[in-house]
């Protein structure tokens, strides 16, 4: 039987030394390759900025080389599109995208790099001009990249379990579901295709079958008594702008939301919100309910208090009204036009807004009542 040296208690501890990352990946799409082919050697075309791992990053192509030595060739290079304190630690990989299909994704050999504010890496020699025009990835004048990024986050240490600590090695190491990151290809390339969307003078082609998966609405649409209105042509949605549609489709595929400058969360999430609605994606109208959450204000607070009432926001609108408990923000909302707006507009929620007020008040002044009659008889 064991014991200690000193026939005391034995304690035990454990600890683990973590290094986790944040990975995702982003595709550009080069529409009309042949007339990028005239930018001069040095000069780059930037993608749309994209958002992994709360940094916002881009994709820099040079469509005649980087310089003088890749003049003949396509360079692509990973940028920190953003002014940072300290460098960010990350790997990342280039390929077409039906090369990344063909191949299992592993970073584990690539060099982890530091990105300097406004700074990046890449491969100045990506692939031959000459080599692209006679590959099998330039189509209809156009090709597809995928970057894959994974952004080294800070070194940390915790305490954990002895159990934890005990626990039998992985012999096989089962990798995360990548199964969002299948279809999120599927849609970009439109393989197999077979409704096409037409929303605010764009084109959109996708799957009935998906999305007929996730939404009840655009399966009684594509499948229910509207399907044969829909069978000839192009399914016509109104009412929305493109690039939500674009997003909805996204997070219809992938179940999250597409990479977006913080500029423009506020105004793509209420957009998101009425369209989650419009389809019944309960999970989408969750998480544009939490990103507006974190976006109110003065000068927003009549809008979103308004949305979250017209789209049965219970969340939401318990949020507006707890910003509105504070007489500082209650003064800078009346100062403004918006509770004009929202009179105009939710007039039931104005007088919901005075019941709550005045129930504050009485609450107050109650609480104020027993301070004065505590006060006196303590000095009696």
């Amino acid at each position: 039987m064991a014991s200690t040296a000193a026939g005391g208690k034995l304690e035990r501890s454990a600890s683990a030394i973590i290094a986790d990352a944040t990975s995702g990946h982003h595709i550009l799409k080069i529409d009309g390759y042949s007339r990028t082919k005239g930018t001069p050697t040095g000069e780059f075309i930037k993608s749309h900025p994209f958002t992994m791992g709360d940094h916002c990053w881009c994709i820099q192509y040079y469509p005649s080389g980087k310089d003088s030595e890749s003049a003949d060739y396509i360079s692509l290079f990973v940028f920190l599109n953003e002014s940072v304190t300290k460098a960010v630690k990350a790997q990342f990989k280039l390929r077409f995208v039906d090369e990344a299909e063909e191949q299992t994704l592993s970073l584990t050999s690539e060099e982890i790099r530091n990105f300097e504010s406004y700074r990046g890496w890449g491969q100045p020699r990506f692939i031959e001009r000459e080599a692209l025009e006679r590959s099998k990835h330039l189509k209809d004048d156009s090709f597809m990249v995928r970057c894959d990024v994974i952004i080294i986050n800070e070194i940390r240490t915790e305490e954990i379990s002895m159990a934890e600590a005990a626990t039998i090695p992985a012999f096989v190491s089962v990798p995360p579901s990548d199964l969002h990151q299948h279809l999120g290809d599927l849609l970009q390339t439109e393989k197999g295709a077979d409704v096409v969307f037409e929303v605010g003078g764009e084109t959109f082609a996708a799957h009935r079958c998906v999305l007929g998966a996730r939404s009840p609405v655009f399966s009684a649409e594509l499948y229910g008594a509207m399907k044969e209105s829909h069978a000839a042509g192009a399914v016509r949605i109104d009412d929305m702008e493109a690039h939500v549609f674009k997003a909805l489709l996204c997070f219809i595929y992938t179940d999250s939301l597409p990479e977006m400058n913080k500029a423009d969360e506020a105004a793509m999430s209420q957009h998101l919100l009425v369209a989650a609605d419009r389809y019944n994606l309960e999970r989408l109208k969750l998480i544009c309910e939490h990103k507006l959450c974190k976006c109110i204000e003065a000068s927003t607070l009549s809008t979103i208090l308004a949305l979250a009432e017209q789209h049965h926001c219970h969340g939401l609108k318990k949020a507006c009204f707890n910003f509105l408990s504070s007489p500082e923000n209650l003064t800078a909302v009346l100062a403004s036009d918006g509770i004009e707006y929202l009179n105009r507009s939710c007039p039931s929620v104005i007088k919901e807004l005075i019941a709550k007020l005045g129930q504050q008040l009485r609450e107050e002044t109650h609480k104020w009542m027993i301070f004065v009659v505590g006060t006196r008889f303590l000095r009696t």
